[in-house]
């Protein structure tokens, strides 16, 4: 049974990595063909790879269908349908997600939408119409960043939008089905909001009662991320296993004193078990890794049913083998690979041990040893592992799991029956998990609490954690020697570092903003941190930083501000709380707090590692009006070419420029001014740089219509080639003492997931 999982699981893993799927219907006839074939030559794992892979293909086939037409992209479109999930609230807008949804022919049948401002609240359940814009799945690319398509495509969306205002949005009916499990949700949500919103720790009181995870602070994030317990503050798949074995042992115990044995206590134990097992995973909306733990609870509770002894690694295999029977998709989450991983950790582990060992040595060493093993698939998709995740969790599983969960869920039922019950018990959890917290934070303030570093390879990891599984093995079998050295290829990653003399330039995928990472043999320069959100997030934090970490970065030299524009400062806090940066120029520099900031002014230059910096532009003397105007302008030269970055600057300050730099401006790649508004980018500037390339930083289908048509005309008339982040994704630039390489994220690392903007 393990073999075919993996084999069926390898196939649908192969299928993940390719650019775009096969069309019509030829190739699976064929394919079915080829797996009866294999099947009748007794190639059973070969047949069981084949069909894993055509799984895969048809699923994802179907999900892609259920995408935005084009021609229904951007158009005010009527619809109506159901709130589903729990929405999510910030400061001007409220996120959720419709389905059921009726309207045009075409139209998905599960959207995620934005409404700002909205004059009624939104709830679970309710039925909506709406008149919505609406555009297809789209999300920032950029290197080591988050794939929102991805992720969008795993969550079954098939368009993203907002609610217009006009025609006023009318609620059709708030009556929610017996059945439907987000009204329950968010039923305990208010409930829950009543009796204690003001508490410090109901964000985390939210997430272990009902998977609902938006109220935790950025601190407590931080907190729990720092000491690798983010795992404890969800529904997991622990939780659900220690509850429904408590529920087991106690319905066991207390139907055995009945004496009615006409149904046996190993029976109603284990159905108990499944029925709360069950509702627990509900609450938490059946993630992945509550499926994986519902699969194997009821595998583990049918053997006892049937008094059957099942292998754990049977039963490990087939819950994977049904996760992504059902959902394919599911391959694709992080927390897949991590769940899954660290069961079977757990499994080998506690499974063909003779010798006796004392229980507290036995939880420390599951808890080591699954740090270890789970460090390199956290450094591959986050860059980033907890070094005291094996100390934090000795503490923290067993209060949070014997503890404040036990208590926690009796208190959701009295929330339904006797509200007055329940607060006393809430009241002890809020007191525990703050005291929790105290320690957790304690953690991580530790110098060393995390470990960040760049990407390791797919193959580093694999041996890594083949080599830990191999150090795991009893004492006295050979070969547990070889696991050590295969421990040895993440601790040299590849580094792709220019070399003396070259220089790389990323212009990252931000949206409607700009943000540039330049980086020579051992310097690295920022210029511009992008744009920081409503909902309290921003560029810094989603793209800035994973980008340094995936490129191995942990210190800049130098940030540079352009100006004070929201979509060019937004992130520069996260990233100077984050990371070391020992300069900060910007002609704004009384908008950069917690950090000495000096003005950024033209006639600055420094030389690094063979590459010459240097600032035209603000000049001290010129004072515009526009903020834009007053734009940090720096160009950057090595010996096979030279980049010009521009910030926002408009006619006014590119005639200046002209006038006082002349044959100075001539740039082989120019990040066109102000996202190709067409306030900037005249035909004077083009020609005075003429670039081979221009860069345009702009968001996809932005409300601004960046890049504008009168700009796209002026590089076409000048024949000049550009590229727009919106539609390529980040924009990286390669200059060596022998070429110049461009190279544009999403056509050199496309899936078929990512929609086609071209």
């Amino acid at each position: 049974m393990a073999k075919s999982a993996f084999f069926f699981a390898a196939g649908i893993w192969t299928v993940q990595q390719f650019p775009q799927l096969p069309e019509g219907w030829g190739w699976l006839t064929s394919a079915c063909v080829l797996v009866g074939i294999l099947l009748r030559l007794k190639y059973r794992k070969a047949a069981i790879f084949l069909f894993g892979m055509l799984w895969a293909i048809v699923y994802a086939s179907i999900a892609l269908s259920n995408r935005l037409p084009v021609d229904l992209e951007s158009k005010i479109i009527p619809i109506h349908g159901r709130v589903t999930g729990l929405p999510r609230q910030s400061d001007r807008r409220v996120r959720f997600n419709l389905t059921d949804i009726q309207g045009p022919e075409g139209i998905p049948n599960k959207l995620r939408l934005s409404w700002y401002n909205p004059k009624h609240e939104i709830k679970a359940g309710q039925h909506w119409s709406f008149s919505v814009k609406l555009k297809r799945p789209h999300g920032n690319f950029n290197p080591g960043g988050f794939d929102f398509e991805r992720w969008l495509l795993s969550e079954g969306i098939g368009a993203t939008g907002y609610v217009r205002d006009r025609p006023v949005p009318v609620m059709i009916s708030d009556r929610t089905s017996f059945f439907d499990i987000s009204s329950w949700r968010q039923r305990l949500s208010d409930k829950l909001t009543n009796v204690g919103d003001s508490s410090d720790t109901i964000g985390i009181i939210r997430a272990l009662a009902i998977g609902e995870r938006q109220q935790l602070s950025s601190v407590q994030w931080t907190i729990f991320r720092k000491t690798g317990t983010v795992h404890l503050i969800a529904i997991s798949g622990l939780h659900i296993g220690l509850i429904s074995g408590l529920i087991y042992l106690t319905t066991l115990k207390l139907w055995a004193r009945t004496g009615v044995l006409r149904w046996s206590p190993h029976h109603v134990a284990a159905l108990a078990a499944l029925f709360i097992g069950a509702l627990y995973a509900g609450l938490a909306g059946f993630s992945v890794p509550t499926q994986r733990a519902l699969i194997m609870l009821v595998a583990v509770m049918l053997s006892v049913i049937w008094q059957r002894n099942v292998r754990p690694y049977n039963t490990l295999a087939l819950a994977l083998f049904a996760v992504l029977l059902m959902d394919p998709l599911a391959i694709l989450s992080p927390g897949f690979w991590l769940s899954f991983l660290a069961v079977a950790v757990i499994v080998y582990i506690a499974g063909g041990r003779l010798h006796e060992t004392n229980r507290w040595l036995a939880a420390l060493k599951i808890h080591w040893t699954m740090a270890l093993a789970l460090a390199p698939v956290l450094l591959y998709f986050f860059q980033q592992t907890s070094l005291i995740a094996p100390l934090a969790n000795l503490i923290a599983v067993p209060i949070v799991s014997l503890l404040v969960v036990p208590i926690l869920l009796p208190s959701m039922l009295l929330l339904w029956l006797i509200p007055a019950l329940a607060q006393p018990l809430l009241l002890l959890v809020d007191t525990i998990l703050k005291g929790l917290l105290w320690f957790l934070a304690e953690l991580a303030d530790w110098p060393f609490a995390v470990a960040s570093y760049p990407q390791p390879t797919l193959i580093a990891v694999a041996f890594f954690v083949l080599g830990v599984f191999i150090l795991l093995i009893p004492r006295g079998l050979m070969g547990r020697w070889l696991g050590c050295l295969m421990l040895c290829p993440l601790f040299f990653p590849s580094l792709d570092r220019p070399e003396e003399g070259d220089a790389r330039l990323t212009l990252l995928d931000v949206g409607q903003g700009l943000a540039t990472v330049v980086q020579t043999a051992r310097h690295v320069l920022v210029f511009d941190t992008g744009i920081r959100f409503d909902s309290g997030s921003d560029s810094g934090t989603s793209v800035l930083l994973p980008f340094l970490r995936y490129q191995g970065i942990d210190r800049v030299d130098k940030l540079i501000i352009s100006h004070g524009d929201n979509d060019h400062i937004g992130g520069a806090a996260s990233l100077l709380s984050n990371i070391k940066i020992d300069v900060v120029l910007s002609s704004v520099p009384e908008r950069i707090d917690h950090v000495s900031a000096d003005f950024c002014r033209t006639g600055q230059n420094w030389f690094w590692d063979g590459v010459s910096f240097i600032m035209l532009a603000p000049d001290e003397t010129v004072g515009f009006r526009s903020n834009n105007d007053n734009s940090c302008v720096l160009k950057v030269v090595t010996e096979q070419g030279s980049i010009l970055l521009t910030g926002d600057i408009e006619k006014n300050a590119e005639a200046w420029l002209i006038a006082n730099h002349g044959s100075d401006l001539l740039a082989d790649i120019l990040i066109v001014p102000h996202h190709g508004s067409k306030t900037s980018s005249t035909h004077a500037f083009l020609q005075a740089v003429s670039p081979s390339y221009a860069l345009i930083p702009s968001g996809y289908k932005n409300r601004f219509g960046f890049p504008h048509k009168e700009v796209i005309e002026r590089l076409d008339d000048l024949k000049i080639e550009w590229l727009d982040t919106g539609r390529h994704g980040a924009l990286s630039v390669t200059m060596t003492k022998s070429t110049l390489k461009l190279e544009a994220q999403r056509l050199a690392h496309r899936r078929y997931w990512h929609t086609p903007t071209d």
